[in-house]
């Protein structure tokens, strides 16, 4: 078969393949422990599921604008303003099937043969991965464990240029957990007010921060028709098989973001969509407690990460991974995740997974229990020893 050139730019999701073979190992009889996917181990809120149960019941099982239902619409633009301090309609807020179609319909919109799409890595895949099947540039920006797993905003500087279409921005971020405060925020923004280019700012964990407030460059002045915020309820309320994301965007791009998604999904689960307003508008109990269940779960295995002969763990500030250092274990983190799959039963994902400043990393997701995350820290404990000698 011979396919279209750009099928050899889309990349994958590692997470995915790592499920694919941890769950062929169970089939086998293995005991497997989970800390590879980013999912949350909780049920979605009982109010909502019945929100989406009664939306089916009570007629939602056709079709809708391809924008959203305009309650839904409405209920986001009431959050977002709330919570980020800024001004915005309806008229800005299209829905989706989870948060991937807002990256990818941003990037088609923006970006072709020619431009320069700017991504921090190590990062989610997809964003790279939908620039390349773009046809633009990605231009790698170096995400550094010294600084708490940031980037200094002067390699940001050096990396604008003429061709720099979009800037992708991730706080808390996937896979390190590093978060931006308002001060590097700012930052940032007076980079940017200097170049004409776009922002995308995935702000999907934006409710789990430990410590700190979320704080959106969207709401630096003059960003906000710049930028184009990306959220979702897949995260914070235990909604990923819900597929229901949204963007905010500048005014002029909807139109064309509209049409974008007519082309590839006619609309969101109207049913779902009426969820998402009980999501955002009713009790909001479930999300606290699941914050500071994972705080619980984070301090645990950081501690016991760093308790390992060859491993160093930083603390992260937002988001349900952890990024631990495993260089000194003298292993590319590729072999040493399937190590750990193979040998010790713990699915991980290889720091390479989210890019080239990824080596020398594992991602390990602590959206799981402590008895599994207990088990999986003594798994990680007896390979590690064996490494290290």
């Amino acid at each position: 078969m011979k396919l279209a050139d750009r099928m050899s730019r889309l990349g994958t999701e590692s997470a995915f393949d790592v499920l694919a073979r941890a769950r062929n190992l169970e089939a086998q009889g293995r005991d497997i422990v989970h800390l590879q996917i980013g999912e949350p181990d909780f049920d979605t809120p009982r109010h909502i599921i019945d929100a989406g149960a009664d939306a089916l019941r009570n007629g939602f099982t056709h079709y809708g604008p391809a924008l959203g239902l305009p309650q839904l619409r409405d209920a986001i633009a009431e959050y977002v303003s709330r919570t980020r301090g800024i001004d915005v309609g309806r008229d800005r807020v299209c829905v989706s099937p989870g948060g991937k179609p807002i990256m990818s319909w941003t990037i088609e919109a923006l970006c072709q043969e020619g431009d320069e799409v700017i991504i921090p890595n190590p990062s989610y895949p997809i964003y790279e991965s939908m620039a390349n099947f773009s046809g633009a540039t990605v231009v790698p920006l170096p995400i550094l464990e010294e600084r708490a797993f940031t980037f200094d905003p002067q390699d940001l500087r050096e990396r604008l240029s003429p061709k720099t279409k979009l800037v992708v921005l991730n706080s808390p971020a996937n896979p390190t957990g590093g978060f931006f405060g308002k001060e590097s925020i700012e930052q940032i923004a007076d980079v940017l007010r200097g170049h004409d280019c776009y922002i995308l700012s995935d702000e999907i964990y934006s409710r789990m921060i430990y410590g700190g407030e979320h704080y959106s460059i969207a709401s630096e002045p003059g960003m906000l028709d710049r930028t184009v915020i990306l959220d979702g309820f897949s995260k914070t309320y235990a909604m990923t098989g819900w597929r229901l994301g949204y963007g905010v965007f500048p005014a002029e791009l909807i139109p064309h973001i509209e049409r974008l998604a007519v082309n590839y999904v006619s609309c969101t689960n109207a049913a779902t969509q009426v969820a998402g307003v009980a999501a955002l508008t009713g009790p909001q109990d479930d999300v606290e407690a699941m914050v500071v269940e994972f705080e619980k779960r984070r301090n645990l295995i950081v501690d016991g990460l760093n308790a390992l002969p060859g491993i160093t763990c930083q603390k992260p500030l937002g988001a349900f991974y952890v990024f631990p250092n495993v260089s000194k274990l003298g292993v590319t983190s590729k072999q040493l995740a399937d190590r750990l799959l193979d040998e010790a039963g713990v699915a991980v994902l290889a720091g390479t997974a989210f890019g080239e400043y990824g080596e020398g990393y594992l991602r390990l997701s602590y959206a799981n229990s402590i008895p599994n995350i207990e088990k999986a820290l003594e798994r990680i404990g007896t390979v590690a020893r064996e490494l290290a000698g």
